[in-house]
């Protein structure tokens, strides 16, 4: 029987045999908090029928709905009414009217025997239990006015077991998050089921008896109304019901931040209350973990404990399976390194809760990608287990590589059950339907899509266990350093290189710590994020990435928490979205991590200097913002996204090195390193993505934004220290005699530039692409100047209406081709291909904001707003524009705006004069 209604059927079973009814009322009555006068037979069918219209919504689980059924309706009725009540789902939702049917089933294939064994295990507890209880403690207070049928309930157990008592309690799995009233959104226009305070979760787990008086020196007597799994499965949304977009509560709905956030974290003791081990005890299950390595909100960690049987948690090591069919690097040093660290930790986690993990090594010999299966056969043969969970994985080829280990396990009679958690949203179950492929390759209309095709509703995160049953053999497994993945290179006399000695210095790779840093962010950083998260110099990012990367921390987690807080910056919430829509783009085109989208592309003429590419790699680019970035990657495995766009744009643009090259290389150096995400944003870097980055970083002057003090560079390329702020970020202008003070020799103590003109070799690479989108003018749209990209058959058959698996939609050797985002400057460049970039008025390059002091205005607005200088960067900006078309198109000059210059009441310093004309174009 499932685990979750173990406890309400045998109780059942025991009520029956013993044909005492008023337990199943008194059960009723105190579950459903309803009145005596409701158990007659039409309210309890409209009771059913209510029940049945909250599993719908998510807010009742089948499992406990069923168990209600039985409670209300009795044995017989729910035999004989029950798959009448849901026959209407057999076409509304039908894959809740299956699984409630096979609940069904599976609940009246009992056999008498079976029924008979549970009432006579009971029976004995029951009678030990009465033989250690005192005459008062079995003595009960009836109140005047009660009838037969409404007398006490029969005890199970007591809160505070006597020492040797021979109930054995199930692992306690702890409620639902609290403390909160109202349904939330869920990951970009999804409704989420609600959730329920900590009181109804009480009502619902544990019922003390309201007629009993409370005895001193007894302990309270305790009636399972009802087991509920304290880990709520993900409710499903009704069909037709409203979406809820992101933001429309209102601030009263939304929920409150508690003060007792990290208390509910710990797992509360709440004790579920079950009866021994049958003497033929199930078989075991299997659970096997990959990337979700925590306890918190682990969907397959839940399923697990609900199935009722011994758990044996298993990771096995197949690098081979890792690795796509091209060339990936989807585990790379420092990610390896990571795991291990991980795996460690939730070994440890495992341990405190009664159970352990068993690592084991795939054996890589004959086919590469079955090589997981064996391991899994073997391991199945060995512990006599039938069952096979886990948390399912979105890169194609692992996809591939389950989905061919579910059909084998399937043949042999054993079930797989694979539970969706990586992602807010399963990318293969994303649609383009009702908003259409415009657009495709921006996080608004992957967010478009998700509000128009909504899918299951987000859910509430789900609280770690205090306790996993474990089953009395466990399989051989191998040590943790037996997989390799911290293994260490050697000199050649022997000694080891530790080269991740500072990664270990600056990280703690638990559980524990990915929840302690985003306490620390939601505390702090959070409020500067919005407007500072691009500076490097200051830590206003979350830091949270490769704790997402091995599932120590779920996304839902994440946004709840992050919705939770008191500032809920909706750039942050964005940054899931981003990482939803990469592994959408990896589930539309498998080959990301190598081959370019654009097909123009591909032909670029990339430099081949290797030294060039070395000296990128260990920053040592004669640049202090790009050579600080790059050793901060090498000793911490990590840097913020702006400082990646600052390194992948100089990589790009300016050492015209291919994007591949930079792809690998954060693939192997950094601990959050991700297929989908790195690959996705290199193309976009790359300019042969389906979205253009529309900015280019300067190497210099975009230090201005992130690091306007030099406090960045000073920390990673601490030979720069002693220059003064103005000029750390180009010490190639200091004069001769500052260097001499500061211990700057160039070439020696710090490198000479590799480049030195930087807007000859920007121009280059403009006039590169320009040629190339020319030779390939059938991959250019003529009417709007967009690169066109080939449709893969997924999205064809959505854009012709039929389904995402109909292969037939796609005709053979007919391709589509779509219209995607390109940036304005190619297209100006393509009527024009040997200017320079400086002449073209859609120049990307992104010159910084915080002290480029063109005059006195822009200095003035950079020193006392941040975001002030942003708004007057983008209306010069359009100002520019504005004129170059005029200029084009032989346009007189518009009138020069008006307004005489002010002082402003509270500025006290040499920019207190504020050009009219500046206060007009703001305006």
């Amino acid at each position: 029987m499932i685990g979750v209604l173990t406890i309400v059927y045998n109780k059942l079973v025991f009520c029956l045999k013993k044909k005492k009814t008023f337990y199943i009322e008194y059960i009723v009555t105190f579950h459903l908090k309803m009145p005596p006068s409701a158990a007659g037979a039409e309210d309890s069918k409209a009771f059913v029928r209510k029940m049945l219209r909250e599993v719908l919504v998510g807010r009742e689980d089948p499992e406990g709905f069923f168990a209600v059924c039985v409670s209300v309706l009795g044995h017989q009725e729910t035999r004989s009414r029950f798959l009448s009540l849901i026959q209407p789902l057999s076409t509304a939702n039908s894959s809740l009217h299956s699984t409630l049917t096979s609940i069904y089933r599976e609940y009246f294939s009992k056999t008498e025997d079976d029924e008979l064994e549970l009432a006579l295990a009971l029976s004995v507890l029951e009678m030990k239990d009465h033989q250690l209880s005192t005459p008062s403690q079995q003595s009960r207070l009836q109140q005047p006015g009660d009838s037969p049928n409404q007398s006490s309930c029969v005890q199970l157990t007591s809160v505070s077991q006597p020492q040797g008592s021979s109930h054995t309690q199930l692992a306690d799995v702890a409620g639902r998050r609290k403390n909160t009233h109202s349904a939330q959104t869920g990951p970009w226009g999804m409704v989420c089921p609600p959730q329920t305070t900590q009181e109804t979760e009480l009502q619902k787990s544990t019922h003390v008896d309201k007629h009993d008086k409370e005895t001193p020196g007894t302990s309270k007597t305790v009636c399972v109304s009802r087991t509920y799994a304290s880990f709520s499965k993900q409710g499903t949304v009704k069909e037709g019901e409203q979406m809820i977009e992101e933001g429309d509560l209102n601030q009263s709905e939304k929920p409150k931040r508690s003060k007792n956030r990290r208390q509910r974290r710990k797992g509360s003791g709440q004790q579920v209350v079950g009866l021994p081990c049958s003497p033929s005890a199930p078989a075991p299950v299997l659970l096997w973990f990959r990337r979700d390595l925590r306890l918190c909100d682990n969907p397959a960690l839940v399923g697990s404990l609900e199935v009722g049987a011994p758990v044996i948690p298993v990771f096995i090591w197949s690098p081979e399976e890792e690795e796509g069919p091209g060339i990936t690097v989807a585990v790379g040093g420092a990610c390896k390194y990571w795991l291990h660290q991980a795996l460690s930790s939730f070994c440890s986690s495992l341990e405190s809760i009664g159970s352990h993990l068993v690592f084991l090594k795939a054996n890589g010999e004959g086919n590469r990608m079955e090589s997981s299966l064996q391991t899994l056969k073997e391991l199945i043969k060995e512990t006599g287990a039938r069952t096979v969970l886990a948390n399912a994985l979105y890169e194609p080829w692992l996809k591939e590589r389950d989905d061919m280990v579910v059909s084998a396990l399937k043949r042999d009679g054993v079930e797989f059950r694979m539970h969706h958690s990586y992602c807010l949203r399963d990318p293969y179950s994303v649609s383009t339907e009702g908003v259409g492929l415009r657009g495709i390759g921006s996080v608004s209309h992957f967010m478009s899509c998700c509000r128009q095709n909504p899918g299951s509703a987000l859910g509430v995160p789900l609280d770690p266990p205090v306790s996993l049953p474990t089953s009395a053999h466990w399989p051989q497994g191998v040590s943790l350093d037996t997989l390799g993945l911290a293994r260490m290179p050697h000199r050649k006399d022997g000694t080891t290189i530790d080269w991740a000695v500072n990664i270990r210095k600056s990280w703690d790779f638990s559980e524990k710590g990915a929840h302690a840093k985003l306490e620390a962010f939601l505390h702090d950083g959070v409020y500067r994020y919005e407007k500072e998260s691009g500076r490097a110099d200051a830590p206003n990012t979350s830091c949270l990435s490769p704790y997402l990367h091995f599932g120590q921390l779920s996304p839902r987690w994440l946004l709840w928490d992050a919705k939770g807080a008191r500032c809920r910056p909706p750039k942050f919430q964005r940054k899931l979205a981003w990482r939803d829509l990469a592994y959408w783009q990896l589930t539309l085109f498998p080959d990301l991590p190598w081959e370019s989208l654009r097909p123009p592309y591909k032909a670029l003429r990339w430099s081949s200097d290797r030294g060039h590419l070395k000296a990128w790699q260990r920053g040592r680019t004669g640049y202090p913002l790009v050579d600080a970035a790059m050793r901060q990657l090498w000793l911490t495995g990590w840097m913020n996204n702006y400082m990646r766009h600052v390194v992948a744009s100089f990589l790009i643009a300016y050492l015209h090195l291919p994007w591949q090259d930079g792809y690998r290389w954060f693939q192997d150096t950094l601990v959050d390193a991700d297929v989908a995400i790195d690959a996705m944003m290199w193309q976009n870097g790359g300019m042969c993505g389906l979205d253009h980055w529309n900015f280019v970083m300067h190497p210099v002057d975009a230090a201005m934004t992130c690091d306007p003090y030099g406090s960045y560079v000073r920390k990673w390329c601490p030979e720069l220290v002693n220059l003064p702020d103005e000029l750390i970020h180009k010490p190639w202008k200091c004069p001769a005699s500052m260097l001499r003070r500061a211990g700057v020799v160039f070439g020696q103590t710090y490198p000479e530039r590799i480049i030195t003109d930087l807007e000859e070799r920007r121009s280059q690479s403009l006039q590169d692409v320009a040629l190339v989108r020319k030779e390939f003018g059938q991959y250019v749209d003529k009417r709007t100047g967009c690169d066109l990209v080939p449709l893969p058959p997924r999205l064809v058959s959505e854009a012709l209406g039929l389904s995402h698996r109909d292969g037939g939609a796609v005709a053979e050797g007919k391709q589509f081709l779509l219209p995607v985002i390109t940036r304005m400057e190619f297209k100006h460049q393509l009527e024009d291909p040997d200017a320079d970039a400086a002449s073209n008025p859609y120049n990307a390059v992104l010159k910084g904001y915080v002290s480029r002091k063109r005059d006195e205005t822009i200095a003035f607005l950079n020193e006392r707003d941040f975001t002030a200088s942003v708004m007057y960067e983008g209306a010069q900006r359009k100002e520019r524009l504005e004129s170059d078309y005029r200029r084009m198109e032989g346009l007189p000059r518009p009138p020069a705006p008006r307004g005489r210059a002010r002082r402003t009441p509270t500025a006290k310093d040499r920019f207190s004069i504020v050009p009219g004309g500046a206060v007009a174009s703001l305006r």
